[in-house]
C-alpha cells in the first residue's frame, strides 16, 4: 500500500502545505496519527485518507484565484 507525507498530499491536492496543516489543526480534515520514524515525526497518509481530504476540498475550498473578480466601473 502506497503512503504519502503531508507535503506530498498537499501537492497532490493542489493546496499549500499551510492550508492542509490549518485544516488538520481545525479538525475539519481527519488526519492519520503521527508516527515516529527514528527521530522524525510524520503522518503517513493512505490513498483513502487522501480521498477524504479531496472530498473536503471539493466542497469547501475556493483556492487561489478562483473567487470571482469584481468589475470596477469607471466613475
Amino acid at each position: 500500500m502506497k503512503t504519502y507525507s503531508t507535503v506530498e498530499v498537499a501537492k497532490l491536492l493542489g493546496v499549500g502545505n499551510d492550508t492542509l496543516h490549518r485544516w488538520i489543526h481545525s479538525n475539519v480534515v481527519p488526519a492519520p496519527p503521527v508516527q515516529r520514524l527514528g527521530n522524525v515525526s510524520v503522518r503517513l497518509w493512505t490513498e483513502k485518507d487522501v480521498e477524504n481530504v479531496k472530498k473536503y476540498k471539493t466542497s469547501h475550498y475556493w483556492g487561489k484565484g478562483s473567487r470571482k473578480k469584481r468589475i470596477r466601473r469607471a466613475k
